[in-house]
């Protein structure tokens, strides 16, 4: 049985009701509870949560499934806050032992001192920008992807704690030019494809 931890990081605030994000958590519980190989467990970073308890539902997952609005190129303030508090909660508590460097030799090896070394995650994300800003020359993105630009930093912090991606997915212009029913279907066969190995 394959275990998956599901964090809904779909933030309310301002004109924001995170409901977008909420929808994809949904749509990945329904997948993975509707296949006796999966074994689910879910955080809303909305609702109150344990830190201790949150750690260890990171060592306890097989997969981490990350849900994500952008704002303003970056996470929102309140998952940028959840991982803060709960990665130190998890210092030498089974998320990472140290930042993988000796002091016989600092210059080498800095971000090698993860502990879910095995695991793998994958993370959505929810754009107001169209695609085309990030894919032609002269938009704003520079012909850089999202996963390349603005979450290469999100990468490499899933790899200090030993994550490996997964193919990640994307969504775009979401409050001005989506379509909600075929973004949805994209992301159910994109799990299709990545967890059941169908094309």
């Amino acid at each position: 049985m394959k275990k998956i931890f599901i964090i809904n990081a779909g933030q309310k605030f301002g004109h924001l009701g995170g409901r977008f994000n909420e929808t994809l958590a949904n749509t990945s519980l329904t997948f993975f509870e509707s296949n006796p190989e999966f074994e689910v467990k879910t955080t809303n970073i909305n609702e109150e949560y344990d830190p201790k308890a949150e750690v260890e539902k990171f060592v306890w997952a097989d997969v981490i499934i990350y849900h994500t609005p952008i704002w303003w190129i970056q996470l929102p303030y309140g998952f940028k806050k959840y991982l803060d508090i709960v990665f130190t909660e998890g210092h030498a508590k089974g998320i990472y032992k140290n930042d993988g460097r000796s002091r016989k030799n600092p210059a080498i090896n800095y971000g090698t001192g993860g502990m879910l070394n095995g695991r793998k995650y994958m993370v959505t994300t929810s754009w107001n920008a169209p695609k085309e800003a990030f894919t032609l020359p002269g938009e704003f993105f520079n012909q850089h992807s999202v996963d390349e630009g603005p979450l290469f930093g999100f990468h490499r912090m899933n790899a200090f704690i030993g994550l490996t991606p997964l193919q990640s997915i994307h969504f775009y212009d979401i409050e001005k030019n989506a379509t909600i029913e075929n973004y949805i279907e994209m992301y159910q066969n994109h799990l299709k494809k990545l967890f059941l190995n169908q094309s």
